[in-house]
């Protein structure tokens, strides 16, 4: 796993990136939540190839727990991906609205991620 701090004004934002999985429960969300939140990070961007595909498949009840988890610590995220890839409409509900909300967002690039952070 690698850390890559992107600093914007006085916003630190942790990028994860890694070469395997980094989440395939809830119990490895809450662990690396935990890690970023203890090094001073005010969010964080993830890339999608790192969290398992049931996050994407509702049912699995593993996106709700996870996203909790981030909304407990008040820790925004961003999950960086290609989501054209999923067809169901409950998932492309469920992007829309939090998207809306802003505490996670689903995005195509880090860029993106850092501007919506930064509130530019």
């Amino acid at each position: 796993m690698e850390i890559k701090t992107h600093k914007v004004d006085n916003i630190k934002i942790a990028e994860i990136t890694s070469g395997s999985m980094l989440i395939n429960s809830p119990e490895e969300g809450l662990n690396l939540l935990g890690n970023i939140y203890y090094q001073g990070f005010d969010k964080m961007i993830m890339h999608e190839k790192d969290i398992t595909p049931d996050f994407f498949d509702l049912k699995s009840g593993i996106a709700g727990e996870i996203l909790q988890k981030f909304s407990n610590y008040r820790m925004p995220l961003a999950i960086v991906g290609d989501f054209s890839q999923y067809e169901s409409k409950s998932i492309k509900d469920f992007i829309r609205e939090s998207n809306q909300h802003k505490q996670v967002i689903f995005v195509h690039s880090v860029d993106e991620a850092v501007r919506i952070f930064s509130g530019n």
